[in-house]
């Protein structure tokens, strides 16, 4: 049986880079991001690269039925799952004493409640593709942050939701791993991307850890034996201290 995974914020950055890498070993995608038609474009060159399938599904996670819809297309079309990767996210700055409210419903939402809902509704999915397959089990990765992990100023509420979802894949892993369901937090410093680039005029794009360095870590957290549980995998940047972003 050929193996599956669903892709968040698929459509360019890290998510392409993964989707690319899954769709070249002949996986079976679906993958959702919000503009429609990059979307259908970039299905067409997973298709083309060598996906089995691609099941394309525009939405915004910031709506709240936006999960299900999702996880509904990836159910009908191969009705299990080996590998989430839970990558689309949004990236907001501001100090604590100034933060709107507003954008930070919004962060915790697209963040949090999202990344929440698309893996419990996906359970019943992944614990399918690891009895299918046993001695590999089936992966969740969640691209979550450096500031993650270490707190840095004007990233507060950024770093608080990329927190509770390194904290959200350890629980998983305590609840889950023992089926065969593990999960993995990937917190890097700033990655060359184009949510990245509201700070390139203080660190540039060369000073930035590369798209497929993470690519290449999911790629071998994936090909890990179910006995393996890696929570989480700080990144840091080559020439700092390693606990910035």
């Amino acid at each position: 049986m050929s193996r599956t995974a669903l892709i968040t914020g698929a459509s360019r950055g890290i998510g392409l880079g993964i989707a690319t890498r899954l769709a070249e070993q002949g996986y079976g995608l679906t993958i959702t991001a919000r503009d429609r038609d990059r979307l259908e474009s970039v299905g067409a060159d997973l298709r083309t690269a060598g996906a089995k399938d691609v099941v394309v599904v525009a939405g915004d996670l910031a709506d709240e039925e936006s999960a299900g819809r999702v996880v509904e297309a990836h159910t009908d079309a191969y009705g299990s799952l080996n590998a989430l990767v839970l990558n689309a996210g949004v990236g907001t700055a501001g100090p604590i004493g100034e933060f709107p409210m507003r954008r930070f419903d919004k962060s915790l939402g697209v963040n949090l409640r999202a990344p929440f809902s698309l893996l419990q509704q996906s359970l019943p999915l992944l614990r399918t593709g690891a009895a299918e397959n046993p001695g590999r089990g089936s992966k969740v990765v969640a691209l979550a942050s450096i500031t993650g992990v270490y707190a840095e100023a004007g990233l507060a509420v950024y770093g608080a939701t990329k927190a509770a979802l390194i904290s959200l894949t350890e629980t998983l892993n305590v609840e889950e791993s023992g089926n065969g369901v593990s999960a993995t937090a990937l917190a890097p410093a700033y990655v060359d991307t184009d949510m990245s680039a509201w700070i390139h005029d203080t660190i540039p794009p060369e000073a930035m850890i590369e798209v497929n360095d993470i690519v290449e870590l999911v790629d071998a957290l994936l090909r890990l034996s179910s006995r393996a549980v890696v929570p989480k995998i700080v990144v840091g940047r080559a020439g700092t201290d390693g606990y910035r972003a």
